[in-house]
This record gives C-alpha cells, sequence and structure tokens, in this order.
C-alpha cells in the first residue's frame, strides 16, 4: 500500500527498514537549497534527467518535466524497486490503484523493472506538491505527471529507486523497546 505525506513522517513511518536510509539521507539533503543533489537538479534542463548512485543498492532519477493530459499518461509498477517520487519545485497529480485490479497491457520488462497497465478509471488522486513524498510499493500501480490545472507546469523531481530485497526490518528500530533483547 502506498505511504504519503512529508519527508519527516514518510522516514519515520519507515524508520525499522534499513533499505530506506540512504533514500532518506538524500532527500534529505536535497531539500537543502545549497546541497550539492539541490544545484544539481537545478541544472537539468526541461525534459532530460540524471541518474546518480546512492548506497545499499538504491539510486535515484533526477529529472525536470511538463506535467502532462492525463490521455497522455499511463499506470505503470515495478517488482524489483519501491519508488519514493517526491517534489521539489511544482505540483502535479498521481493516480494510484492496487495491481491486483489493474489489467497488464504490457507484461513485466525485466531490464526496465516494468509493467504497463491498461487505463483504470477507479484510482485513487494525489496531489505532489514540495516537501511530499509518496512511497509506491510493487503492489502499487501508478500514474504520476499529471497535469493539476489545464496548463502544464514545469516539474522538478526525484524518484529514488529502493531495492526492494534491501528492506528487511532494522535489529533495533527507533522506539521498538528491542534493545539488547
Amino acid at each position: 500500500m502506498a505511504l504519503y505525506g512529508s519527508l519527516a513522517a514518510l522516514r519515520a513511518q519507515t524508520a525499522q527498514f534499513t533499505g530506506f536510509a540512504a533514500a532518506f539521507a538524500y532527500l534529505e539533503a536535497l531539500m537543502r537549497p545549497d546541497s550539492e543533489a539541490r544545484k544539481r537538479l537545478a541544472a537539468i534542463a526541461d525534459g532530460d534527467h540524471h541518474r546518480e548512485e546512492l548506497s545499499e543498492g538504491a539510486y535515484v532519477i533526477e529529472q525536470v518535466y511538463e506535467t502532462r493530459l492525463r490521455a497522455d499518461g499511463f499506470f505503470e509498477s515495478h517488482r524489483e524497486y519501491i519508488d519514493i517520487q517526491t517534489i521539489v519545485e511544482g505540483e502535479e497529480l498521481m493516480e494510484i490503484a492496487d495491481i491486483a485490479r489493474m489489467t497488464v497491457r504490457q507484461p513485466y520488462n525485466a531490464d526496465r523493472d516494468f509493467i504497463i497497465y491498461e487505463n483504470h478509471t477507479d484510482a485513487s488522486w494525489l496531489r505532489v506538491f514540495p516537501g511530499q513524498a509518496a512511497i509506491l510499493f510493487p503492489t502499487d500501480a501508478h500514474m504520476p505527471t499529471l497535469r493539476i490545472r489545464t496548463d502544464p507546469m514545469r516539474v522538478r523531481k526525484a524518484v529514488v529507486k529502493v531495492p526492494v530485497a534491501s528492506i528487511l526490518p532494522a535489529e533495533d528500530p527507533p522506539g521498538s523497546g528491542r534493545a539488547g533483547t
């Protein structure tokens, strides 16, 4: 099930899973205006993207684009990676639906870790804006990059890809009371 909220809230909700640490360290740096990550994202031209390797097998795709009409969007999901989609500039709509309710249009492409689904009109909508993020798991079909209003909007965004295999419970998550057990 997808998670949505502030970076701080999402970090707290995923603290028990070791694989998210590198992703949130990067995202916290990205939100600081003077960080190297923020400067790199600001330098990306419209319609372009940059991939940056993180630790623990995670990586980020920094991208700049204009939001699009829903008719130009499509639902996708991934098997090997969990997405953490974070807006730095602009805002967009994102639709989310459980893959159990979807019909596959293009089967799984292992090279791209990508499944594409037929249109689905019974999805939930998220409005994603700076400081907010959506964590999308393999069961979450999602259609990001959608316009909120009539006109397109430029979006500067980071999509952190966290390996599903790296999401193992930490030995002593904060507040678990398990320390020393």
